[in-house]
This record gives C-alpha cells, sequence and structure tokens, in this order.
C-alpha cells in the first residue's frame, strides 16, 4: 500500500516538533518478586482481573519497588516522559539500562542475565527480533485489550505492538543545500561521507527498516529486500556512507549530517530538543511508498519484578502514555479507540499530520524471510 502525503501533511507532521517541547481468583504459589506481599504468582498472571484485580498488581508493584527497562532513550517516543509518569504515579523506580541499545541487546541481556535481579523486566522489540525470540516471554493481556487492533496483539497476550512512526530522512539544513526527497538523493556528491543509519540492519529493527525502505524504492518489495542492500551498497561505493551510529549528540555537533530513522526521532533531535538539539535539524518523509513499523512491548517470562513488569504494560497500553507517544510524532495502537472515545489528544494528533491511512509494514513472514536476506548479504556487502 501507498501513504499518499500531502503537502499539508507533510507541514503538519513536521509541525509536531512544537508537541515534542513539551473475578478475582488468586494463587496460592510461591510470591512473585522480590518483596512481594501478595500471595498471587505475578509471573504466571495473564490479566489483573485473573489474580485479584488493579488493586492487587498496584499493591504488588509497590512493593516490588523497581522496574527494569532497556533500550529506551529518553528522546525515543517520548520515553523520558513515559518512564518518569510511571514513576511518579506509582513511587516505582525504573531503571534504564543500556538506552541506545538495539532489540538485539535486549535479548542479549535477558539471556546473559537470567535469574539476576538486574535482568530486563519488559521488553521494547522489533518485529524480526521479536519473531525470532518468543519463547522469552509470558502472556499477559492489559484491562484494554479490546482497545488493541487485533493485527496488533498476540491472540494469548505474548506481546502487543504499541507505536510506529514513519522511516524519515533527517538532515543538517546548514550543510545540505537541496532538501532531499528521496534515498536516491542521497547518492548525490553532496552527501559524500554524511549518510548514516540508526545501527546494524541485521540487529536493530530501525535500521533493517532503513533497508526496506530503500528496497521499495529501488524496484524491489516487502517480500525481497535484496534491492535495499543494494542501494546501500552504491551508497557506500559512492562514498556518501558514513559508518557511525547517529545519536543526538552527534546530530547537534554536526557529526553525522544525514540520517534515515524513525520520523519521531529525527523530529526529536531537531530544534524540539532545545540546546539539546540541532536548530538546522529538518525531518522529510520520502515520496512514494512509506515505510511504519510497529514496536512490541512484551514481558521477560522470568522477569525479576513480574507485578511491576505487569503494571508497566497497564500504564503504556492506557490512554496518558499512548498520547505521550503521539506528543512525540509517534502513533500509538490505540490510537482509533482513543479517537471514538475522545481520549485522544487531537492536537497531538492534528500536529503528526493525522492518522496514516495507507502505508506498508512488513508482515511477520516478510520480516523472517527480510532478516535471512540481512544475514546473508549486508556484511559482504557493507564490509562491517
Amino acid at each position: 500500500m501507498q501513504y499518499k502525503r500531502t503537502m499539508a501533511g507533510l507541514a503538519l507532521a513536521a509541525a509536531a516538533v512544537v508537541t515534542l517541547a513539551g473475578c478475582s481468583a488468586t494463587s496460592s504459589a510461591s510470591t512473585g518478586g522480590a518483596g512481594s506481599t501478595s500471595d498471587t504468582d505475578w509471573k504466571t498472571a495473564t490479566s489483573a482481573e485473573s489474580a485479584g484485580g488493579m488493586d492487587a498488581l498496584v499493591k504488588a508493584a509497590k512493593a516490588e519497588g523497581k522496574l527494569n527497562v532497556i533500550a529506551l532513550p529518553p528522546t525515543w517516543a517520548n520515553y523520558g516522559k513515559i518512564i518518569d509518569g510511571f514513576q511518579k504515579q506509582y513511587g516505582i523506580t525504573v531503571s534504564s539500562a543500556n538506552p541506545n541499545g538495539s532489540s538485539a541487546d535486549e535479548v542479549a541481556a535477558v539471556k546473559s542475565q537470567q535469574g539476576q535481579d538486574t535482568a530486563p523486566d519488559v521488553l521494547d522489540l522489533g518485529n524480526a527480533v521479536l519473531q525470532q525470540n518468543l519463547g522469552l516471554l509470558t502472556d499477559y493481556k492489559v484491562a484494554n485489550w479490546d482497545d488493541i487492533p487485533t493485527t496488533l496483539k498476540d491472540e494469548k497476550g505474548a506481546w502487543t505492538r504499541d507505536y510506529t512512526g514513519l522511516m524519515s530522512i533527517g538532515y543538517d539544513s546548514s550543510k545540505i543545500t537541496t532538501a532531499p526527497k528521496d534515498l536516491d538523493d542521497l547518492l548525490d556528491p553532496q552527501y559524500k561521507g554524511k549518510v548514516s543509519i540508526a545501527g546494524d540492519p541485521t540487529q536493530a529493527n530501525q535500521a533493517a527498516s532503513a533497508v526496506y525502505l530503500a528496497a521499495l524504492e529501488n524496484g524491489g518489495s516487502a517480500d525481497d529486500v535484496t534491492k535495499g542492500v543494494d542501494y546501500f551498497g552504491k551508497l557506500k561505493s559512492a562514498g556518501n556512507w558514513q559508518n557511525v551510529l547517529p545519536t543526538q549528540a552527534t546530530v547537534a555537533s554536526g557529526e553525522t549530517p544525514v540520517v534515515v530513522q524513525w520520523s519521531y526521532n529525527n523530529l526529536a533531535w531537531g530544534p524540539a530538543a532545545g540546546a539539546s538539539g540541532n536548530k538546522n535539524w529538518k525531518t522529510v518523509v520520502p515520496k512514494g511508498d512509506a515505510l511504519g513499523s510497529y514496536y512490541a512491548q512484551a514481558i521477560n517470562k522470568d522477569a525479576p519484578h513480574p507485578a511491576a513488569a505487569r503494571l508497566w504494560q497497564e500504564y503504556i497500553a492506557s490512554p496518558t502514555a499512548q498520547n505521550l507517544y503521539l506528543q512525540a510524532g509517534a502513533f500509538p495502537a490505540t490510537l482509533a479507540a482513543m479517537e471514538k472515545s475522545g481520549k485522544v489528544d487531537q492536537d497531538a494528533l492534528d500536529a503528526a499530520g493525522g492518522a496514516p491511512k495507507d502505508y506498508v509494514e512488513l508482515s511477520d513472514d516478510q520480516v523472517t524471510a527480510a532478516a535471512k536476506v540481512l544475514a546473508a548479504k549486508w556484511s559482504a556487502t557493507m564490509g562491517s
């Protein structure tokens, strides 16, 4: 499908920068997590309702007193404000590890820290890594389960999609004189040594999605992303590829003047970040096919703080957190339900250009096939 964007829609999307600145059965099993006073084994609870209700969940989570998250940069989809809101509402300390890590790093931490109090409780995963690691997850359904579209959740609750952006080009307008319209423009000599993506496509969903978009723009398809790898090979041969991991700091300093990544991240690294951002940073959603990819929320089946992990899922799915995603220019999974109920932040939705109508997102099978292409061809093509 193609997401057709009008000039007005693009202007509204760019305006998102402004919004950025700103049945009670219980188990007799053992207690669920360090410090828990509940008789419920929260490690096995598949909903709050099935284990005493929300009050019981909140009590148990507060008793645990801690939540471990991983790979959640504060500027990524408003996670700084989301984490702060959770801490303030429940008095639970959030430990945020490896904020610039990839989905693969999340999984590696779950495996290497199994049984330790420092292990991640919850995960925020790209689809390719998610599909390869379903055995690490546990089932849980939030109270507003019905607000999440069927296509955006596992039927048993192992994961739920939570938010998406659109793949975009961010660029420093003080260094790039002509705004790029699509990825092909980045082959021009003015981009010599200037174009980077957010990580290794074989490990990070955001980086892989840049390759997917390149495939769509260059005669490939969601069924075969080989031409996306070929495109980046051309970018490297032209001397335009920059093998540097971009961050807000490298964008602010001018070290990485062109970054292909999610729209909500490019928006967050520009003027909206104030003194920490790049006042000359602009965001373009390429013409033609638009590419999106929902990230999925999940609970580590061996979470050291199982009640807090489940309460985090409840908070993330609530209108409060879903609107915080939207304020960052990311489209939340419950958007349609919030529009219907009148709980959506309409100003944020308008600033983000309205809900995307038609756009490309790879299916689970297509993501799995794409991962095989990347594993076989990326390093050979890019030499890294």
